[in-house]
């Protein structure tokens, strides 16, 4: 891509944080207002998927930033990454999987379902976060049927919320209640203000990323999530190299939460 393209689309995207076109004012984005923008806007990285594969990980620890790693429960090193990556000193999350409304996506194993009863999410919940240790919050695989229905959505945030942990709403439906239900609950919650590689293109995820770093500096907290992908790891490596004199901030999702 050439410079001029570059550019062009680069305003584009910023147009679209002033028109709030993905983005979330401050007072929506998180449960508690601040009233001072700290003088370092600070952005959180949450990288979802975790636990097919090790060495996608490997790569995203070499960045040697701050991240916060969604671990889906039930798969073949989700245990083992969980240690792993909590070791390194980053923090876990539990990727809880829910129902999609495309019927021909599998959430996966430990998935909720609308319909499911009660001590059904209780026991599924306990479950996955059994397999995923040192979880200290919870976002949602998918979920775009899930986290519009209100009983369902409901009964899992009241589970999260007894275990003491926080949920961060993914926003895969612009219908969802899961953020509004949690704040209704007086839980500690938020929501991801851009998906970082929705396009698998090293351009539009730096695109995304620079969305990301406006959107921190206006609000003074951004949260992206993104993907283990080769060129998701590869575009914030990037991004980190050509703005290491930023006035940004990597921090973990907790310095967001509870700051």
């Amino acid at each position: 891509m050439d410079r001029r393209s570059f550019i062009s689309k680069s305003a584009l995207l910023m147009a679209g944080c002033f028109l709030n076109i993905g983005v979330f004012p401050k007072a929506y984005a998180f449960e508690k207002l601040r009233i001072e923008i700290p003088s370092s806007p600070l952005v959180a990285l949450i990288i979802d998927d975790i636990g097919n594969s090790l060495s996608p990980v490997h790569r995203f620890l070499k960045l040697d930033i701050p991240i916060t790693f969604s671990v889906l429960p039930r798969l073949r090193y989700s245990y083992f990454l969980a240690k792993e990556i909590w070791n390194d000193g980053h923090e876990i999350m539990l990727h809880q999987p829910m129902e999609p409304y495309n019927l021909h996506l599998d959430p996966g194993p430990g998935a909720l379902y609308v319909g499911d009863e009660v001590m059904t999410i209780g026991r599924i919940i306990e479950d996955n976060v059994s397999d995923v240790p040192y979880a200290i919050g919870v976002n949602n695989h998918m979920g775009s049927r899930f986290t519009e229905c209100q009983g369902e959505i409901t009964e899992t945030l009241r589970v999260i919320k007894k275990k003491d942990l926080f949920f961060i709403d993914s926003l895969t439906s612009n219908h969802s209640k899961a953020y509004r239900t949690a704040r209704q609950l007086n839980m500690t919650t938020a929501r991801r203000n851009i998906f970082l590689d929705n396009s698998h293109d090293e351009t539009t995820i730096l695109l995304q990323l620079h969305r990301l770093m406006w959107c921190a500096r206006q609000y003074g907290y951004a949260i992206g999530i993104g993907h283990p992908y080769g060129v998701t790891v590869r575009a914030i490596g990037n991004f980190i190299r050509n703005h290491s004199h930023s006035d940004i901030k990597f921090v973990h999702i907790s310095e967001i939460l509870y700051s």
